[in-house]
């Protein structure tokens, strides 16, 4: 019994002393991994810039299907946030900077752990470089974790590897698989819609759009609106050696309305227009692929461009629809001016001048000229004397 408790003080002391030994350790941490992904930055960093993207390479959500994950309206760029409950923990982390195509800043709470994280965005050979990391002071638990597997080099370092390896894979893929089609000459009927106008950079329409649409959608929602289609962005503009365009992000509606004065949402009616269709299937990254198509088309049939408008984005199977890149499709109009087709005039052959027929001049006077019918003779027909038989003698 004597024994026992002996035993039990000493494993009492050593809990304590690994305790004590634990608590005065060094909390501060570093955490840092990179990988060069296959694909252009534009596009590495358009899909990490949007939370709902993570659980595709998020090793901690890849490998734990049962991960409970919360998104609020707001899931890219500054100010985006998500939240995530699974059997290593949970947290929640926050976007607090971002500088287009070249880096991000965030704050992340791991079940106490505050850590700062930092992503950078780097061309190079091969594709694009991605630097991933993580700087912060472990909580008292997450100490005892990283005691008795491996340290948080290990742990945090590990995590970062297998999530860049499956970055890049869907990424490889789900980015690099795309297809262009020109579909030639439609008629867009008369459209009535919804929408909101500003100038943007080409690089962040899409980012935008995805901020601007689900709003204008909810003011339909709210008001009873009819909407009649999908979402589209009309480019009044497009300036690719600036890199700007002035665009109106808007929704299809049933009826034309009137917003009130103040709102930035306004209505507008797009008249109906004949354009050139191209059809993107993939990534929206390939987007500039789509429109040079569409300007071989145009030249190579001779059809003139309507500068009413630059072109009209439509995007009939998008991320609300189905997560995979490669399955996305974009409908492309050009406003076309219509042919004007040639009215044939008929032209009198032309006689050449050994084909002239010669003919006498008429010569006219002041009277005309008085004759007399012609009057044929009658053809006198000769009847023949008939012949009498000489009469008999008589006796007498």
């Amino acid at each position: 019994m004597r024994i026992l408790k002996y035993l039990f003080l000493l494993l009492l002391l050593s809990l304590v002393a690994l305790s004590i030994f634990i608590a005065t350790q060094k909390g501060d941490f570093t955490v840092e991994r990179s990988k060069v992904i296959n694909s252009p930055k534009s596009a590495v960093f358009n899909f990490v810039n949007d939370f709902k993207n993570w659980e595709d390479f998020g090793s901690w959500a890849v490998e734990d299907p049962e991960i409970k994950i919360t998104y609020p309206q707001n899931t890219i760029g500054k100010g985006a946030s998500y939240s995530w409950e699974g059997k290593s923990g949970s947290g929640e982390i926050k976007t607090i900077f971002v500088k287009e195509n070249d880096s991000i800043s965030q704050k992340m709470n791991s079940d106490g752990t505050m850590s700062d994280v930092f992503w950078s965005f780097k061309d190079t050979v091969g594709g694009t470089k991605v630097t991933w990391r993580t700087k912060g002071k472990m909580s008292f638990l997450f100490k005892i974790y990283s005691a008795f597997n491996g340290g948080v080099e290990k742990i945090i370092g590990g995590l970062y590897e297998k999530s860049l390896a499956n970055l890049d894979k869907t990424l490889d893929y789900e980015i690099n698989t795309y297809s262009v089609k020109v579909e030639g000459l439609v008629k867009k009927p008369e459209t009535f819609y919804l929408h909101q106008t500003f100038t943007s950079k080409i690089s962040s329409v899409i980012k935008n759009y995805k901020i601007v649409s689900p709003k204008i959608i909810l003011f339909c929602e709210k008001n009873n609106l009819t909407i009649t289609g999908k979402p589209f962005i009309l480019y009044h503009t497009y300036d690719v050696v600036n890199g700007l365009a002035k665009i109106s992000i808007c929704v299809p509606i049933k009826d034309q309305i009137f917003t009130s004065e103040g709102s930035d949402l306004y209505s507008g009616k797009l008249e109906a227009f004949e354009a050139v269709k191209t059809v993107l299937t993939g990534d929206y990254s390939h987007r500039q692929k789509a429109l040079d198509k569409t300007s071989q088309y145009l030249n190579a049939n001779r059809l003139v461009p309507d500068a009413t408008f630059s072109h009209l984005e439509m995007y009939s199977t998008s991320k609300t629809e189905i997560k995979n890149p490669s399955k996305w499709v974009t409908e492309i109009y050009h406003p076309i001016k219509p042919k004007v087709e040639a009215v044939k005039i008929y032209k009198p052959a032309v006689i050449k001048a050994e084909e002239v027929i010669k003919t006498e001049p008429v010569v006219k006077t002041d009277e005309a000229i008085k004759t007399e019918p012609v009057v044929k003779p009658k053809q006198v027909i000769k009847k023949p004397t008939p012949i009498k038989k000489e009469e008999e003698q008589s006796e007498f």
